[in-house]
């Protein structure tokens, strides 16, 4: 058996510090499954983006993104500019984990494992927003600001349940914007926009029909945009998006393309992969097939 060496990067303090009792366990298993594993605890915001790049440049074989999505999105960070990407494994020990569910990687420690000591890959696409980069998705507009202001001693603390409380105090102050968006095969947009949502995968933010035909290999993006609505039709359409049935609401535009142009006259901040990501104008484009992840040999879906 060919040893392999892996980095392994993790954020103790993510999903109620679950990381920190399952570290032992986790090297071992995967000691005992031929990859000999170091380990970077990250310190701060950033820390994993160059824990990465470090990991790159040092010629492991494999990288291993342990937390949530905000470590994952650093993780991708320190890696997509490279030229020699090794694979990466996602052990999805965080609050909320929605690329793993969109990859179907286990949500169980075991079987994460498992996935990386098989070693079967699955080539992605990454998108690219003005010098960042995201796995999963891009948005702009008064709701995305929502997952980061969320304080991270109460995801730990609580979980999904920080994000309900915010999203209740979010939607009693809807603040429409003039946005303008355009890019190939579509329509010029330019009117008021809630928000906007540029998907790589179909599951955002714990909906998993927010893009239901959404495909992470495919070179294009699933974009979702929300024009001016009141409270009620707000929660209506939030209602249909839960079952997949928002697409043709009069107050949705949904478009597939491979790059676009957002631009606006206010102040607009942006979302990548629920982590703070600038603000307008921003251009995005699909870097098709640009990482290689660990997933299940045989397609299953087992995030549970």
């Amino acid at each position: 058996m060919t040893i392999k060496r892996a980095r392994l990067i993790y954020n103790p303090t993510s999903g109620r510090e679950e990381m920190k009792r399952r570290l032992p366990d986790i090297l071992q298993r995967l000691e005992l499954g031929g990859i000999e594993t170091s380990c970077h605890a990250t310190t701060g915001e950033g820390d994993a983006t160059l824990a990465a790049a470090d990991a790159v440049s040092r010629g492991f074989d494999i990288i291993i993104a342990s937390g949530g999505d905000g470590t994952l999105y650093e993780v991708i960070n320190g890696m997509a500019e490279r030229e020699q990407r090794p694979p990466l494994g996602i052990l999805p020990l965080g609050t909320t984990n929605d690329f793993a569910r969109a990859l179907g990687v286990p949500k169980q420690w075991e079987q994460a494992c498992d996935l990386i000591i098989r070693q079967y890959t699955r080539p992605i696409d990454v998108g690219k927003v003005n010098a960042k980069y995201f796995i999963n998705i891009a948005g702009g507009g008064s709701l995305t600001e929502l997952t980061y202001e969320v304080p991270s001693k109460l995801k730990t603390m609580i979980g999904n349940l920080a994000y309900y409380m915010k999203g209740l105090e979010k939607m009693t102050r809807l603040r429409p914007t003039m946005m303008h968006i355009e890019g190939n095969g579509f329509e010029e947009i330019h009117e008021e926009i809630l928000l906007f949502l540029v998907c790589n995968s179909n599951s955002v933010g714990g909906f998993e029909k927010l893009a239901p035909v959404a495909s992470l290999e495919d070179g294009l993006f699933d974009v979702v945009v929300l024009k001016k609505c009141n409270l009620a039709e707000f929660i209506r359409i939030a209602t249909l998006a839960q079952r997949g049935e928002h697409l043709n609401d009069p107050h949705v535009v949904h478009f597939q393309t491979n790059q676009l142009r957002v631009t606006t006259p206010d102040y607009v901040q942006l979302n990548l992969d629920g982590e703070y990501g600038g603000t307008l104008p921003c251009s995005v484009s699909v870097l098709p097939s640009h990482l290689r992840i660990f997933v299940d040999e045989l397609g299953n879906s087992s995030y549970k």
